[in-house]
C-alpha cells in the first residue's frame, strides 16, 4: 500500500517501534512490540523524534529535530496528513494498510456501487480507499477535530467531491438511529480504539 520511501518499519522491540514517515523517523510505543528484543539497536539514537509516555494516558514528544508541523504520506492513491499527536499518534496505523487492500479489492469487485459505514473513522484511511474504488462512504467518529482531519485528508487527496458523509457522533448512538431510519449498509469497518 505505501511506496518504501514513503513508509518503513525499521525495528521494534521493549514496547516501542521505530519508524520511518515520509523521511522522518520516529520512535514511539507499541503493545505488540512488548517482549520482543530490537532487531538493530544502531537505528535507534537516529531518531528524529520520540514519544514519551509520563502515564496510561499521557505523553509528549521529544524531538532531535524539529519537524514538521504536518507533513502527508502517499499512499498509492490518496494521501494522508500526518502531524503528532498528544496520544503518541501521527494520523495514520500503518498496519491498517493489509485491510485497506482487501477493502479496495472488495469495493472493486463488486457490480454496483457498495453503500459503506465506517464506525471509528479516526483520519480516515479506510473512508478513503473504499471511496476511491467506488463506494458510498459513511465516515463516523465521535471527535469532531479528527473528523476534520480527515475530510482535509480527503481534500489534499482529491476525493472531496465523492460520495462521502461525514458524521461526528458516537458510534453506537449513530447506529441506533440508522436502525430506526432503517438505512442499512453493504458493508460495515469497525476498528473502535483499544480503550
Amino acid at each position: 500500500m505505501f511506496p518504501p520511501e514513503e513508509y518503513e518499519l525499521l525495528d521494534f522491540g521493549d514496547g516501542r517501534k521505530l519508524e520511518r514517515f515520509s523521511g522522518c523517523v520516529v520512535d514511539r510505543p507499541s503493545p505488540a512490540a512488548e517482549g520482543k528484543r530490537r532487531t538493530d539497536s544502531s537505528l535507534w539514537p537516529e531518531a528524529d523524534g520520540q514519544f514519551v509516555r509520563h502515564s496510561r494516558t499521557e505523553g509528549d514528544w521529544q524531538w532531535r529535530k524539529k519537524p514538521p508541523s504536518s507533513w502527508q504520506l502517499d499512499c498509492n492513491g490518496f494521501q494522508l496528513l500526518l502531524k503528532p499527536t498528544e496520544f503518541g499518534h501521527l494520523g495514520v496505523f500503518p498496519e491498517q494498510s493489509v485491510n485497506w487492500q482487501w477493502i479496495a479489492e472488495k469495493v472493486r469487485r463488486s457490480s454496483r456501487t457498495l453503500k459503506v459505514l465506517n464506525l471509528f473513522g479516526h483520519t480516515g484511511g479506510s473512508t478513503l480507499v473504499a471511496a476511491s474504488a467506488g463506494a458510498e462512504v459513511t465516515h463516523v467518529d465521535a471527535a469532531k477535530n479528527v473528523v476534520d482531519w480527515a475530510r482535509r485528508n480527503a481534500e489534499i487527496s482529491n476525493l472531496g467531491e465523492r460520495p462521502i458523509r461525514w458524521i461526528a457522533e458516537d458510534a453506537a448512538k449513530f447506529v441506533r438511529r440508522e436502525l430506526r431510519r432503517k438505512n442499512f449498509y453493504d458493508a460495515v469497518i469497525l476498528d473502535p480504539p483499544s480503550y
